[in-house]
């Protein structure tokens, strides 16, 4: 009888679980069993491996062979099972040194030629097996995201007879290419394309200032969705632990391209027949869905109303806490999900409530309708609410250009730079996560005193009030002004206030 182990890694949100293949050869009638609660694509593993094997000149020997996949009481899931399960049967048979794998993890998919193909949760594994000292066998086009972990040895082979010849001594593997700096994708659109609308701008520049949820609702073609797609260039770079957040997510996703860590924000823009599952995470394998694949990043909702309200109702606690939790009967999984709503909605249906000459036969009661798809507490986790109303043509053909993206960006970096001093040492970094302890001591007493009576006649809930406050101290960020004085807290309250209806 002989044993060999190889570790490889289950997934439990972007974390990286170990999990220890252990392949057993015995005497016993012939056989190839796989326990320890594979799911369906883990179970396949035996016959892909058969079949690489048998293309390699190899046949499984005449024996009871048995992978058990410790720790047993955990659901194995996905294709990375292959490669590990193929290295442990090929050191049982005695093909490539047992010791030889005691110092590495593994995790590839095998196609059937014994090429070994890209999975997800490269990224993440690696970070586990520098904390673990251990090195990591991934495939070829994954070693430059292997490369990020920085202490891990990463053997990034192109297919499994490369990877033998590599164990036996015959053959040394090259190391995977060093992996390419964050890069900064090409500017996108820019707000001095939008004419007009001085309002909405200004609603869009402090919104990205202190990372404020923003919601704009308007008539059909007023720009909603042109200023929307302009905000992501208003937004600072990430920082590295930031980039490293994002790129953990992505890559559990399997969404990590040639191991290239972006340093922009992501912007995120899912179609309103998006399902809950799709927004907040789900399905068999419980992935991160579209609020955590945008973490540290814009979520772009337009025709709010239009998505299903389950879905929209799950996206509370993610917008409160800046996680999600998917629940399963088995398990929770939790993933970040810290990130900045902008959202659009015309005011009816058919888009032109309260525009002259153009309301359909059922106004008023078809925009309280239309509008009643959207629950107050929703509606209450918004920082800012503008309306945006179309440009005449006469005025948009003439209108000169306004500020372009980098000079807005750069007064927006300003800002971020105080919130970042401020907040120095502290779980958050921007005003829109800061608790009122926080940022309380920096108002004028005057200023707290407007936002308080503001809040008792017009009856803001705590978390209305808390948030026009966070919403002031951007405005006067944005001033770089310490203080925040009675002209920030009315500008604030101007953009609470404001209720998603017309007419």
């Amino acid at each position: 009888m002989s044993l060999a182990r190889v570790t490889t890694f289950s997934f439990h949100g972007v974390e990286a679980v170990p999990v220890e293949v252990q392949v057993q050869v015995a005497a016993g009638l012939p056989a190839f069993t796989v326990v320890g609660l594979p799911n369906k694509a883990v179970g396949e593993s035996r016959e892909r491996v058969r079949a690489v094997l048998s293309v390699l000149g190899l046949s499984l020997p005449p024996k009871r062979i048995l992978v058990n996949l410790a720790p047993a009481d955990l659901v194995k899931e996905g294709s990375h099972f292959d490669l590990p399960i193929a290295l442990g049967l090929l050191a049982a048979m005695g093909v490539i040194p047992v010791d030889e794998l005691a110092g590495y993890a593994a995790m590839g998919e095998l196609a059937l030629d014994g090429t070994i193909g890209p999975v997800a949760g490269v990224l993440p594994a690696a970070l586990a097996c520098a904390a673990r000292d251990l090195g990591l066998v991934c495939p070829a086009e994954q070693g430059a995201e292997a490369g990020w972990a920085g202490a891990t040895e990463a053997l990034a082979a192109p297919d499994l007879r490369t990877l033998i010849a590599h164990f036996q001594g015959r053959q040394a593997l090259s190391p995977p290419p060093s992996p390419p700096p964050a890069v900064r994708e090409a500017d996108g659109p820019c707000l001095s394309e939008v004419r007009g609308q001085e309002s909405a701008k200004r609603a869009l520049e402090i919104a990205a200032a202190g990372a404020h949820n923003l919601l704009m609702i308007g008539p059909p073609g007023s720009g909603k969705s042109m200023l929307a797609a302009r905000l992501a260039g208003l937004l600072p770079d990430l920082s590295p632990a930031e980039a490293l957040e994002v790129s953990l997510v992505r890559s559990v996703a399997g969404g990590l391209e040639a191991g290239r860590i972006s340093a922009r924000p992501p912007f995120r823009d899912p179609h309103h027949s998006a399902s809950q599952a799709a927004l907040t995470g789900g399905g068999p394998r419980a992935r991160p869905g579209e609020v955590s694949l945008a973490h540290r990043g814009v979520l772009f909702l337009d025709e709010l109303p239009e998505f299903p309200r389950p879905a929209l109702e799950a996206l509370r606690q993610p917008l409160e806490s800046g996680r999600v939790t998917v629940s399963r009967a088995a398990a929770h999984v939790s993933y970040p999900a810290r990130v900045q709503l902008v959202a659009a909605m015309n005011p009816c249906r058919c888009g032109y409530l309260g525009t002259a000459g153009r309301e359909c036969g059922q106004a008023p009661r078809c925009g309280e309708a239309y509008q009643g798809k959207l629950s107050g507490p929703l509606l209450d986790r918004i920082d800012l609410t503008i309306e945006v109303q179309p440009i005449a043509p006469r005025e948009l053909a003439r209108a000169p250009s306004g500020e372009t993206s980098t000079v807005v960006a750069a007064r927006v970096a300003a800002a971020r730079e105080v919130q970042l001093a401020r907040y120095e040492g502290q779980r958050f970094s921007t005003n829109a996560e800061a608790p009122v302890e926080a940022i309380r001591e920096s108002f004028a007493d005057e200023a707290l005193g407007l936002a308080e009576t503001a809040a008792e006649r017009l009856g803001l809930s705590n978390r209305g009030f808390t948030r026009a406050l966070r919403v002031a101290r951007s405005i006067a960020d944005l001033a770089l002004e310490p203080v925040v004085g009675r002209a920030q807290v009315a500008e604030a309250l101007g953009f609470r206030l404001r209720k998603p209806n017309a007419g």
